[in-house]
């Protein structure tokens, strides 16, 4: 097994817990409540602190922070934690916060993250796998975030929001509300604008199921009745479709934010449930 390897100059609490083979570079600061997976690289001007796990081979570029007190004014100072997955790329001043007594004690990021420069993890989120956030890509606290989801540079995801697995949010966006799986939302625009058939092609998702979910767009944000019975009648006629049926289950188990709807569709980008 290879031995960990730490800089001279880097501050190690004794109670951290350290993996095989981790390196911890010049002038990081690694706090006595965390725990390094194996592998892990923290590069140089690193700060972990809190209740804070990195998984195995996951590299941390100079002056990131992760692991400190949530920016809420509610924080109290409670033993939360943040957890990140194995083998994530964290890119130079990127934060992640630990959680809050008012949300679920825990931010938690999945595996095979690449979270470039400046980008933010909020207090009491959940970040999917395969996730990639551009630069500046900021999420406010309690955001419930898909796998293989890709935030654009300078979009803003607001607290209590969700992102459905396989959406796309371009550069500059604001996120007010729910956004589908596989969703699509572009620069300028209030609501959703399409599919991203182009990421659904990516992850190798069967051309069946691109035209089945094509259908049940069309169906659940352009058909008759209200939401309700639209998504009943896309769930009945699309049950033997994993995609479409992931879809449907997002949309049924309604967040704290409406739901985010095509920007062509005359009702300012949102939906009630009903």
């Amino acid at each position: 097994m290879a031995a960990s390897r730490i800089d001279p100059t880097a501050q190690v609490a004794s109670g951290a817990r350290l993996g095989t083979g981790v390196e911890i570079g010049p002038f990081c600061t690694v706090g006595p409540d965390v725990t390094l997976g194996d592998d892990v690289r923290l590069h140089s001007h690193v700060v972990v602190a809190g209740h804070t796990t990195l998984g195995a081979g996951t590299a941390v570029f100079p002056f990131a922070v992760l692991g400190m007190p949530p920016q809420s004014v509610h924080y109290k100072g409670e033993p939360s934690r943040l957890i990140l997955g194995a083998n994530c790329v964290v890119r130079e001043h990127v934060t992640m916060n630990i959680g809050t007594a008012g949300g679920h004690m825990e931010t938690r990021v999945g595996d095979n993250g690449f979270f470039m420069a400046a980008s933010h993890v909020a207090h009491d989120c959940v970040v999917g796998n395969n996730v990639v956030f551009a630069n500046n890509a900021t999420l406010a606290g309690h955001v419930a975030i898909g796998d293989n989801v890709f935030l654009g540079g300078l979009s803003a995801v607001h607290q209590f929001a969700r992102v459905g697995e396989g959406a796309i949010v371009g550069g500059m966006c604001g996120v007010r509300h729910d956004l589908i799986p596989y969703g699509a939302m572009v620069e300028g625009r209030p609501g959703i604008g399409g599919l991203n058939i182009i990421g659904l092609k990516r992850r190798g998702v069967p051309r069946p199921s691109i035209h089945a979910l094509r259908a049940a767009y069309r169906e659940l944000f352009y058909g008759g009745g209200t939401l309700a019975d639209r998504t009943e009648r896309v769930a009945t006629d699309f049950a033997d479709d994993s995609h479409v049926m992931r879809l449907i289950d997002f949309v049924r188990s309604a967040g704290k934010r409406r739901l985010m709807v095509p920007h062509d569709v005359d009702n300012g980008g949102e939906a009630d449930a009903g």
